[in-house]
């Protein structure tokens, strides 16, 4: 929790000044007291080791935000302690966004969301430290190594817990699960969902329609 020396207590300014003026403070303290830990206990770590996706959010330097989804079997996210948890960064689009933003600001918040079973979500935040995975699997050698080439991760993110409080289920759909081929890291475009949104076509057009040639 962030106490900046305003004297309201936990929270960043923006939160305290907005809990001022809407009247939440009584709210916002109790949630502050009852729900927001500076580590995972034991319910926590049990959770996050159940999950096979996680929503992240990071920001570089000048604050211009990303959020992504990774995914993988369970436990993908290994709960190395209370303090501490960390993921693996599989093979996708090559741009690097997520890691570039946590290269220049280490700050991240996580979202696991639980849609079939328990129908709840926990946030995590804190910061990141990039670990090659030689590394990572030389400080953790019970990691079990990955039979398809591309979840073979080149660099982990580890994370530095600072927050972990509930996400209440009272706005999280129930949704059925139904075997799927997840395809970990394929390059095959069609199962990587090709130009769903049309982009690429868009793009071939405009460039086209200008005299220029067409990108492959």
């Amino acid at each position: 929790m962030d106490d900046l020396g305003t004297g309201r207590g936990p929270g960043s300014i923006g939160e305290q000044l907005l809990q001022e003026e809407l009247g939440t403070q009584a709210r916002a303290e109790a949630f502050y007291r009852d729900q927001v830990l500076d580590h995972l206990n034991d319910r926590m770590r049990e959770f996050v080791a159940e999950q096979e996706m996680v929503f992240i959010a990071t920001a570089n330097g000048q604050g211009e935000c990303d959020s992504s989804l990774r995914a993988g079997p369970p436990g993908f996210v290994l709960v190395q302690d209370p303090t501490s948890l960390a993921y693996p960064d599989y093979r996708g689009n090559g741009v690097m966004a997520s890691l570039g933003n946590a290269y220049e600001n280490p700050h991240i918040g996580l979202l696991f969301l639980d849609f079939s079973r328990h129908r709840i979500g926990l946030h995590v935040n804190g910061t990141v430290r990039l670990v090659r995975d030689e590394d990572m699997r030389a400080e953790n050698p019970g990691i079990a190594p990955e039979p398809v080439p591309g979840r073979r991760a080149r660099v982990w993110v580890q994370i530095a817990v600072e927050e972990a409080y509930i996400h209440c289920s009272k706005h999280i759909p129930r949704l059925v699960k139904v075997p799927t081929d997840r395809s970990w890291g394929t390059d095959d475009v069609k199962r990587k969902g090709g130009d769903w949104f049309g982009s690429a076509a868009a793009q071939r057009a405009a460039a086209q329609q200008a005299g220029g040639q067409p990108r492959p």
